[in-house]
């Protein structure tokens, strides 16, 4: 059973990757009476192109691997017991399964959602990543240094960002009770977490995100949300 004591928010880190950590500020209770909101962000597990190097974005070739099936059964048991009452999916194969995996096991049909996608790196996806350069992502080492920059045929991080927080957003209109387990992609986790701590695209962190990893996230309040 998934408990956060709000007098000790870390009893519940050791059940996620030490990257995921990071954001214990974001984690909201679980399965209490009074429990509000969370938002479960989780990364879909490996993919064939995950365990090659290729660049994804919003290619349909990847799918989930031997390992990622493995690591989406995982996902499952560990949120069993929250108290989740609806889930959303990209589109893109290797999310979707990821998200059919961890529906079944809490009995929950994954409605898909495009918003959820991947950015979009254009021509640069099937390519190896060491053949996309910063001044095409906009991403040195772990941050954004240009929000804008775009690759060819591609989609910027300012892109990204509004569409993710669009979705944040109509959220409160779709589920407006109960958690939320959203299954999707490393970028869109990032910009997610931005947007729920107020932060803008531009000079964000860009941290890790491992596959299958899980990350609690609140709504963002009304006076640090970013306008888009």
């Amino acid at each position: 059973m998934l408990i956060l004591s709000s007098q000790n928010p870390h009893e519940l880190l050791a059940l996620f990757p030490v990257e995921a950590q990071t954001t214990w500020a974001f984690l909201r209770d679980v399965n209490t009476r009074d429990a509000k909101q969370t938002l479960w962000f989780v990364r879909h597990g490996e993919s064939t192109w995950n365990a090659s190097g290729f660049v994804q974005g919003q290619a349909n070739g990847p799918v989930l691997t031997r390992k990622g099936r493995t690591e989406a059964a995982d996902i499952a048991g560990r949120l069993a017991d929250a108290t989740i009452t609806a889930i959303y999916t990209s589109d893109l194969e290797r999310a979707r399964e990821t998200a059919e995996i961890v529906g079944r096991a809490v009995r929950i049909v994954p409605q898909g959602d495009r918003a959820l996608r991947e950015r979009n790196f254009g021509q640069a996806q099937g390519r190896p990543h060491s053949e996309l350069p910063s001044a095409a992502s906009g991403i040195e080492i772990d941050r954004v240094v240009d929000a804008d920059a775009r690759p060819a045929e591609g989609e910027s991080l300012t892109e990204l960002y509004e569409r993710v927080a669009a979705f944040i957003d109509e959220l409160e209109m779709r589920a407006p009770e109960g958690d939320v387990l959203v299954v999707t992609h490393g970028g869109v986790i990032r910009v997610a977490q931005a947007y729920c701590s107020g932060s803008p695209a531009a000079g964000m962190a860009w941290g890790p995100v491992p596959n299958a990893s899980v990350w609690g996230l609140s709504r963002p309040h009304p006076s640090i949300a970013i306008a888009h």
